[in-house]
Order: C-alpha cells, then structure tokens, then sequence
C-alpha cells in the first residue's frame, strides 16, 4: 500500500472513531420515580454525588458508565467538566461511607446501566438511547427530550 493509500485509510478511520464516540446519551429513570424532567444543574449535581435524596425522600442513586470511556466524552465534557481522573476521585468521594446505598454506580455497559435503573427505587441514570427499554422512564433534561433539536446531550 502506498504511502497515500495508508494516510487516506488512517482519516477514514479517524473521522469513524469520532463520529462512534459522539453518542445521544437518554437521561432514563425507575419507572417508580415520579420524575418526568430535570433540569441540567440538577443532573449535574446528582452526577457529581451531590444530592443525597429526591423530593420524595427516596435516596438518590447515579448509575453510568465509567465517564471515563471515550464512548462516555460527551458526558465527561457536559456534565463533569473535569479530567478523568478527577472524575474518578469525585466518585470515589460521593460514595466514601455509603458502601450500602452508593451515590454513584458504575458499570461495564449501557444494558446493565438499564438493568440496574429498572431494579433501583430513586436510581437515575444516563444510557446511550438506543439502549432504552420500555422497564425505565425517558426524562426531559431541560423540557427536551433526547433526539429533539436542543437537546443537551446530543452528541454531534
């Protein structure tokens, strides 16, 4: 293969990688929560371990993916606005001492992420959406819902 051939190939690839990273995340919820929207500082603050429990006193749990991903850069960008590895602290920090209940879970794939949304009372969480099921609540994140123009966490 030319020298060409190989330089054209490797922006091909490059160009695919980005588009597979950018991700439509769905903010999804148990479909026990009584949530039909949040707002984006509220998810900020839930995805940081900083609300402990709902309006209905139900405690708070955050279930994703580690943000850490490059699938998960959106999230990591929008929401933390941190490097990685201050994520990971900030994570660590948020469940210190709530070994039963954790503020924050993370797991291995989008279907588990849902899994665990759909069997957690008060558990949120933020999933690519075509992971979505019909065993979880949809919410609006800013009054949009995820694929409607406006959307925050679109991930064009």
């Amino acid at each position: 293969m030319s020298g060409r051939k190989v330089l054209a190939l490797a922006w091909v690839v490059a160009i695919l990688a980005a588009f597979a990273a950018a991700r439509d995340m769905a903010l999804i919820a148990n479909k026990s929560s009584h949530l039909q929207e949040m707002a984006m500082p509220e998810l900020i603050k839930i995805c940081k371990g900083q609300v402990n429990r709902w309006p209905d006193g139900k405690p708070v749990s955050f279930v994703t993916r580690d943000p850490a991903l490059p699938e998960m850069k959106l999230v990591l960008e929008k929401i933390y606005g941190v490097s990685k590895e201050q994520v990971k602290e900030l994570i660590d920090a948020a469940n210190h001492g709530r070994s039963d209940h954790p503020a924050i879970v993370v797991l291995d794939s989008d279907d588990a992420v849902v899994k665990k949304v759909e069997a957690t009372p008060g558990a949120a969480g933020l999933v690519d959406v075509y992971s979505i099921t019909g065993g979880v609540t949809v919410l609006r994140l800013g009054g949009k819902l995820p694929l409607e123009p406006g959307y925050a966490l679109h991930g064009n």
